[in-house]
């Protein structure tokens, strides 16, 4: 796919799924998650349809013998999902109109985290039956998996996370100042990146969002592996933590669509430092939130992780000689 055509993809999407919304009663913050689960379980249903016939073969071959496996084991081995029929998309896309359609994609989201614990409560499943609230919207969850149909079965996972960040973009726009909570710009990420230059290692974001710099972090090496100077930079393996639980899911799943292994934990960055993150990590990055007033003091004077000042400061956690970034806008930070 070209990167003409998946602009128009994108855009064609977006306008689609945005128009459903616009006719109903939902607001955008009610509208972002079970959308963006739709375009992980179209991802993943093409990424066991592309595995599927080679799946099949091995149960086949190995059936009866020492090495016999369940279909859901090799599936897991081959292509890092298992879905059961009930959780294909083409299911579910058929599935008659007099239907509990929001029933049925929470049991695939269900089944898909049975077989993937990282994934585990991360999936939207409740969220669907918001999305059927009222008789008005009662065919949105239908017109969305057709909506998503259109995204080509041999679509990589790479096209996939362009999806994915597409329509983060386009919900922290739609949810104004509140959308900066879970998103910051690409054009910001891709510049703190460069200045980084995060070659392989661990990386580590505080306020990691829905992990936008991690996927860009990705992207920069696969950029830069044909350079020879960094021909066998290594993959990264990525830290978060992010104070809300619901972006926490979005970050888990964005990570889930790019192929990047990690860890991300909810915590308040101020209070908590569930990696123990002192010196641990290679590089650190973050845009945390601004114009927060309401710090209690008392709780931070005597962690390392601060400055005399209170100022958080990234090269405390990064390890001697590797590099720290942030975004900071707030008053009390520069003074």
């Amino acid at each position: 796919m070209t990167k003409e055509q998946l602009q128009k993809l994108e855009a064609d999407l977006w306008r689609a799924a945005d128009n459903l919304r616009a006719n109903s009663d939902l607001k955008a913050s009610e509208y972002s998650t079970p959308v963006l689960g739709l375009i992980f379980l179209k991802f993943a249903d093409n990424k066991f349809k592309q595995h599927e016939k080679a799946i099949h073969r091995d149960f086949l071959v190995f059936k009866d013998t020492r090495m016999e496996k369940s279909l859901a084991d090799i599936a897991i081995e081959k292509c890092g999902f298992y879905l059961p029929d009930h959780a294909r998309y083409d299911y579910l896309l058929n599935l008659e109109d007099s239907k509990d359609i929001a029933k049925s994609i929470k049991e695939a989201m269900k089944a898909i985290e049975e077989y993937k614990p990282e994934l585990q409560g991360v999936l939207p499943q409740d969220e669907y039956f918001r999305l059927t609230r009222s008789a008005q919207n009662k065919g949105i969850p239908k017109e969305l998996l057709r909506t998503f149909n259109d995204i080509p079965q041999d679509a990589s996972g790479d096209i996939f996370g362009q999806i994915y960040e597409y329509f983060l973009a386009e919900f922290a726009l739609s949810e104004g100042q509140g959308g900066g909570e879970f998103f910051t710009p690409r054009s910001v990420v891709k510049l703190m990146v460069e200045i980084i230059e995060p070659h392989g290692g661990k990386v580590y974001d505080p306020a990691c969002g829905s992990a936008g710099m991690f996927v860009q972090s990705a992207q920069f090496i696969e950029q830069h592996r044909h350079d020879a100077n960094h021909a066998n930079d290594g993959d990264i393996y990525v830290y978060g933590q992010e104070k809300t639980l619901e972006t926490v899911k979005l970050a888990k799943m964005n990570l889930a669509v790019n192929g990047l292994r990690g860890t991300i934990m909810q915590a308040n960055s101020y209070y908590e430092d569930p990696h123990n993150s002192f010196g641990q990590f290679d590089y650190v990055m973050a845009n945390p939130p601004f114009n927060v007033d309401d710090v209690s003091l008392a709780s931070v004077e005597n962690d390392r992780r601060f400055n005399t000042y209170g100022i958080p400061r990234n090269k405390s956690k990064a390890k001697k000689g590797e590099e720290g970034k942030d975004v900071a806008a707030d008053r009390k930070l520069t003074q």
